[in-house]
C-alpha cells in the first residue's frame, strides 16, 4: 500500500511540476508568433492526440510523468526523412496537405510517393518518385507530417520557427517556464497556509497551533488555540518560553497550566524523546488573517528560493555529488511526504518547482538559462552564435549533464542500500 501512495505521490508532483513549467515555454511561444509542434502530457507511447486549430498536436502518453513542448527550429526538433522513404501524400487542388510516413496500410486515398528530395522550411516543396518518374508538388504552409508512431504535427515552415522570432520573443519563451515553476510555489504554498489554517509562524503568543496525531501533546489533551499560562509555575509568554522549558524538562513530567475559552486547566503530560531533544508534538500558532495566508505564499517562496540559491552557490564552490538528488531521492522524499499527509506533499511540490525554476535557469546549454545566454549574446553582437557551434556546445553540455544525472542516480541507489 505505501508503495502504490509513494508511486502516485511521485506521479503526480512530478507530472505538475513539469507540465506547469512546459506550459509557460507553451504559451509564450504561441504568443511570440513561435509554431508549438506538439504540446504533450505523460511520455512514452501516444494514447490520444489531436490537432487544434492553432496548429498544435495535443497528445497523452503512456506514462503519468511529466510531459513536453516541440516547438519548430527549438532544440532538437526535427523531423528527418531519408531519401528512399516511401510516404503517402494527401493532394488537394494540386497542394499537399499531408505527408504520411506509416505503414503503407495507412495510404488510403492517398499519392504513393518514395522521396527523394523535400524542403519544409523555405520552398515548401516535395520531390519523389511516383509511378517510375520524378514528380515535385508543392506543399502548404500548414501542412501536417504523420510520423512513424501515428503522431500528427504540422510542418515547421522557417518564418514560424524558434531562431527566426524576435529577441524579445525567444527570452521570454526561454524564461517563462521557470517562471511558471516560481508562479507555481507561490500558489501551492498559499493553498497550504489555508489548508494548516493560516501563514506564517507567530513566535510572540503563548497560542498554541497544530497537534500532531499521537503525540504526548494529544494524549493529554493540549488543543490547537490553547494558551499556555504557564509551566512548572513558570510564565510563559511567547514561543521561546514554551519550546525552553519543554526542551530542559529532560523528560520529566511537565505540569501545564492553560487557558481555554476563559477558563483555566492542569493538564501534565511526559515529553517524548526524539534524537537528541524532549519534544512533545506542538507547533507554534501562525497567523490566521486572509492576508496572511496571501502573503505566506510569497514569503515562504522567497525564503525557499534563497535557501536553494544559497546551496546552488555552496555546491560550485565545494562541489559535492552528496548534496545532489536525483530522480532516486526525488521518489524517496515523496514517500515520505505521502506518509506525513497532504500538506507535506503539497510543499515538497511547491519546494521541488522552485528549485526547479532556479537550477533551469543556471546558464549551462542544455538548460533555459543557456538558451537565455545565447540569446543576450546575440543580442550583444548584432547576430547570432552559428548553429553549428552552438550544436556542438549544447551537445557538450547535453553529454555532462547526462554523466551528471547517471552519477547522481547511481549515488542515490547506493545511499539506499
Amino acid at each position: 500500500m505505501d508503495s502504490i501512495r509513494t508511486i502516485i505521490t511521485f506521479a503526480i508532483v512530478f507530472s505538475v511540476i513539469v507540465i506547469v513549467h512546459e506550459f509557460g515555454h507553451f504559451y509564450f511561444a504561441k504568443k511570440s508568433g513561435i509554431l508549438v509542434r506538439e504540446f504533450s502530457i505523460g511520455m512514452g507511447p501516444k494514447l490520444f492526440g489531436h490537432i487544434g486549430k492553432d496548429g498544435t498536436a495535443y497528445s497523452i502518453r503512456l506514462l503519468p510523468v511529466g510531459g513536453y513542448v516541440r516547438m519548430a527550429g527549438w532544440g532538437d526538433d526535427d523531423t528527418e526523412i531519408k531519401t528512399g522513404t516511401p510516404v503517402g501524400l494527401k493532394i488537394e487542388d494540386g497542394v499537399v496537405k499531408q505527408i504520411n510516413l506509416r505503414d503503407e496500410q495507412t495510404y488510403s486515398n492517398m499519392l504513393p510517393m518514395f522521396i527523394t528530395d523535400y524542403d519544409f522550411d523555405n520552398a515548401l516543396t516535395v520531390t519523389g518518385e511516383v509511378n517510375g518518374e520524378s514528380q515535385t508538388y508543392p506543399v502548404d504552409h500548414d501542412a501536417t507530417i504523420v510520423e512513424s508512431d501515428g503522431t500528427e504535427v504540422r510542418i515547421a515552415p522557417s518564418d514560424v520557427q524558434y531562431q527566426n522570432a524576435s529577441i524579445g520573443g525567444r527570452l521570454i519563451t526561454n524564461f517563462a517556464g521557470p517562471m511558471n515553476n516560481f508562479i507555481l510555489g507561490v500558489v501551492v504554498f498559499i493553498i497550504v497556509a489555508f489548508l494548516q489554517g493560516g501563514g506564517e509562524t507567530n513566535l510572540n503568543t503563548n497560542h498554541l497551533g497544530q497537534i500532531a496525531p499521537d503525540s504526548p501533546a494529544a494524549q493529554a489533551g493540549l488543543k490547537k488555540g490553547d494558551a499556555v499560562e504557564s509551566i512548572d509555575g513558570v510564565k510563559i509568554s511567547n514561543w521561546q518560553d514554551l519550546t525552553e522549558n519543554i526542551v530542559k524538562s529532560n523528560g520529566k513530567q511537565l505540569d501545564f497550566v492553560i487557558n481555554r475559552d476563559g477558563k483555566e486547566e492542569n493538564i501534565k503530560l511526559t515529553p517524548k524523546k526524539e534524537g537528541d531533544r524532549y519534544l512533545i508534538g506542538i507547533n507554534a500558532a501562525v497567523k490566521d488573517g486572509f492576508i496572511d495566508k496571501i502573503t505566506y505564499g510569497f514569503t515562504e517562496s522567497a525564503k525557499a528560493s534563497t535557501q536553494i540559491i544559497k546551496a546552488l552557490g555552496d555546491l560550485i564552490v565545494r562541489p559535492n555529488i552528496d548534496k545532489l538528488g536525483g530522480p532516486v531521492a526525488m521518489y524517496q522524499l515523496s514517500g515520505e511526504a505521502a506518509r506525513a499527509g497532504t500538506v507535506t506533499v503539497l510543499r515538497l511540490m511547491a519546494l521541488l518547482s522552485i528549485n526547479l525554476g532556479i537550477f533551469n535557469l543556471v546558464p549551462i546549454p542544455a538548460l533555459d538559462g543557456g538558451k537565455i545566454l545565447f540569446v543576450l549574446i546575440e543580442a550583444v553582437r548584432g547576430k547570432p552564435i552559428s548553429q553549428e557551434k552552438e550544436g556542438v556546445i549544447t551537445v557538450v553540455a547535453m553529454v555532462f549533464m547526462l554523466a551528471l544525472m547517471v552519477a547522481v542516480t547511481w549515488n542515490d541507489f547506493m545511499r539506499i542500500f
